[in-house]
């Protein structure tokens, strides 16, 4: 049996759609359980029309909900052991349940994460990992907003938390990892991303194999399994990808509603349009998971549907089931305990230089030429 702690208050609709949404998860694998922190004024009322979600848990009346737009020390800060989003975490902390999932602030769900369950060893920061559909299916892409300007040591450490992740939900005992870059040559990107693909390279553990440098199109692609990279670039890349979807999907209404021939081309290929529209929907895929914590954390989208929320907790359900956060504390201490791998300058091959530096160096030869 597995518990789920549920922050009712967070997202855009807050518990309008996130009880129902639980609801619907609970149909689909009735062996879960609910610890729900919420107000009850909002939500007892709702509750109430799902009386299979009221038999399958328990409700907690808390003090305030996070604000949306609250920043992050404030609302760790006001919040602590008073709102619903704390209550929902330390569920997690103290045992009472397996996963904690909230549709609230980002910011500040990561700063009480991070404050009440603290880091797993040898982790600095965490990392946020999404779902990302592909031609292939689906792969795991990480960090996508939580880590700025991750240094190598970071980017390791993400490649073997998303490894780890990705043989719990997608079943492969190697599953291939890439670091996202600028090109796929080894003398191209930041120092960081080179560094870390070095470490890579000769890293020699059983669950993952590292495929190499990926570039931005290889995400749509699914070339690997795991796409490692630092926290701007994978947010940029996670909010561009989403908008692309919502542009293509105005671009076919609007083609399909141009000419008489048009709508009655739609009647014949709506079912494939109906495929179309489920593999670009995004509450199929919906919550990014907090990876590197002393326990499981999902953040669902703010804005997603019953359905959305629904697939974060059987996501959650499939996390705890498969024994997620084992799994990554397994790997992080056979790495570890053989001491990180550090890059010595004799091991940099002559060639991966900076761009930066290649250009001062042609520079230097012109004017001895000269």
């Amino acid at each position: 049996m597995t518990t789920i702690s549920v922050d009712l208050m967070g997202g855009d609709h807050g518990p309008k759609v996130i009880i129902p949404g639980a609801a619907l998860a609970l149909k689909r694998h009735p062996s879960i359980r609910f610890q729900l922190y919420g107000l009850e004024d909002d939500c007892l009322a709702i509750l109430d029309q799902h009386p299979a979600l009221k038999a399958a848990s328990e409700f907690y009346n808390c003090e305030m909900a996070i604000q949306m737009d609250a920043k992050p020390s404030q609302a760790l800060r006001k919040g602590r052991k008073r709102s619903t989003m704390w209550q929902a975490i330390e569920a997690v902390k103290s045992g009472k349940a397996d996963v904690c999932i909230s549709a609230g602030n980002t910011g500040a769900l990561m700063a009480m994460s991070k404050f009440c369950l603290r880091t797993m060893p040898n982790i600095e920061r965490p990392a946020i990992a999404a779902i990302w559909p592909t031609l292939r299916g689906e792969s795991i892409v990480l960090d996508v907003g939580a880590t700025l300007d991750a240094d190598a040591q970071q980017l390791l450490d993400f490649a073997l938390m998303g490894a780890a992740m990705a043989r719990v939900l997608f079943g492969i005992d190697k599953p291939t990892v890439g670091l996202l870059n600028i090109g796929v040559e080894e003398i191209k990107g930041q120092e960081e991303v080179k560094e870390a693909g070095l470490m890579l390279k000769d890293l020699d553990l059983t669950g993952l194999h590292y495929a190499g440098f990926v570039e931005g199109d290889d995400l749509g692609k699914g070339t690997v399994d795991v796409v490692v990279t630092e926290g701007f670039a994978g947010n940029i890349a996670l909010k561009t990808a989403e908008g692309t979807a919502r542009q293509i999907g105005e671009y076919l209404r609007a083609a399909m509603s141009t000419t008489i021939m048009a709508k009655i081309g739609y009647l014949f290929a709506r079912k494939a349009f109906a495929r179309l529209r489920q593999k670009m929907d995004p509450s199929r895929v919906n919550g990014g998971v907090f990876l590197g914590l002393n326990g499981v954390v999902i953040k669902s989208h703010g804005g997603a549907s019953e359905n959305g929320f629904a697939a974060a907790v059987e996501m959650g359900f499939d996390m705890s089931r498969n024994g997620l956060r084992e799994k990554i504390e397994s790997d992080l201490e056979q790495y570890y305990a053989r001491g990180p791998e550090t890059i010595s300058e004799e091991a940099i091959s002559p060639e991966v230089i900076s761009p930066k530096t290649a250009s001062v160096e042609a520079n230097v030869d012109q004017d001895e030429a000269k």
